[in-house]
């Protein structure tokens, strides 16, 4: 077995494995805190590029006592039928829904993304949001607290952080 040489960075799943535990770690600061932690990186393996990751929140939930939620990211999952891993076309971008006083605020990370380059579809209180631009393909389904009406939705981008503010 070979020695790690010291600022060397693990590669493959030692890697993955020892930025899990880095972020259990840190579990119980975030409880404390109520803060959030986000943990990802890319594989790379011939001309297929995976994206991966976690996002964890911690917080105050309906009835005050403390929530975390641990939401996954990225294009790597798990085949349901055949239980392999596979790296799909499609990411699912991290997003953050904001409950405000007069409006809901939907905030999603894609980069290389621009406010010309997204679609949203609403059914209820599920918005989707689709996004492409070149090489760069995003999906992801989100629940609101309530029930929207597209027409009212407003989409406004900086740098890959798409912006949507829903209005009763």
């Amino acid at each position: 077995m070979t020695k790690k040489k010291a600022g060397e960075a693990e590669a493959g799943f030692g890697g993955i494995f020892k930025g899990l535990t880095d972020i259990i770690e840190k579990l119980g600061d975030l409880a404390e805190k109520g803060e959030r932690l986000k943990k990802s990186g890319e594989l790379h393996y011939k001309d297929v590029k995976g994206v991966y990751g976690f996002s964890f929140k911690v917080g105050l939930g309906d009835k005050g006592e403390k929530e975390i939620k641990v939401e996954p990211f990225g294009n790597i999952r798990r085949d349901e039928q055949s239980g392999e891993t596979v790296v799909q076309e499609i990411r699912e971008p991290v997003v953050d829904v904001f409950d405000e006083k007069d409006h809901t605020l939907v905030v999603a990370e894609m980069p290389g993304i621009g406010p010309k380059d997204v679609r949203l579809e609403v059914k209820d209180d599920l918005l989707t949001i689709y996004a492409e631009k070149k090489d760069k393909k995003y999906r992801k389904e989100v629940l609101l607290p309530r029930s929207y009406d597209l027409a009212k939705m407003k989409v406004s981008c900086n740098n890959g952080i798409i912006e949507i503010k829903c209005t009763p």
